[in-house]
């Protein structure tokens, strides 16, 4: 069974940059460069069935493109530092966005996601940092940012069974659209689909 998610992809320049915060904290498991994202909605393991249903429904999001930039870095555990992060300032389309994969994923049956959404790229996962040392390195690198890109697309990303941080696979692309205008999907008539494969 496939552990699906989806996510926005970060473009070579912005990951070249992501790239440099690696180093200088003891204990730190950097994330490989290509398997830099922007989590959406964490799908996790579901059977095909499922998995086409999710494909189904996101095909038919219609939303507008839209740009980001990341800022700043932090980590997630305060008292136990388990994950470093670059962050991702506000931006409403996007947390629209994020809002319908969301109410997608509870009408076909999938539990809300516990976590609230903080979006952020993972830069490393930590086993046994000190948390001084990860005070230090984050106050080193609190001025980071990049210049902003556009995000034309998001993507249904699978992982393998692995300790995290990839290898990642695109199953499926979602193009985003360029007009100013929208509507929100429409699932009062939902039924299942049929399989895709």
């Amino acid at each position: 069974m496939p552990r699906l998610f989806t996510a926005l992809e970060i473009p070579r320049e912005q990951a070249l940059s992501l790239s440099l915060l690696r180093g200088g904290l003891p204990g730190a498991r950097w994330i490989d460069v290509e398997n830099y994202h922007i989590t959406l909605r964490f799908i996790g393991d579901v059977d095909f069935r499922t998995a086409d249903e999710v494909v189904h429904w996101l095909d038919r999001i219609e939303r507008p493109s839209f740009s980001v930039r990341l800022s700043g870095t932090g980590s997630f555990g305060s008292k136990k530092p388990h994950a470093l992060w670059a962050g991702v300032p506000y931006v409403p389309e996007l947390y629209a966005l994020q809002g319908e994969i969301e109410r997608i994923c509870q009408r076909i049956g999938l539990g809300a996601d516990p976590r609230k959404f903080t979006p952020h790229v993972t830069l490393a996962r930590l086993r046994g940092s000190k948390l001084a040392d990860v005070a230090d390195y984050l106050s080193a690198r609190g001025n980071f940012q990049t210049m902003p890109f556009k995000v034309n697309r998001f993507v249904l990303l699978s992982s393998r069974d692995s300790v995290g941080g990839g290898p990642y696979r695109v199953e499926e692309a979602f193009d985003l659209t360029d007009e100013d205008r929208y509507e929100s999907l429409d699932m009062s008539d939902w039924q299942p689909a049929t399989s895709m494969s």
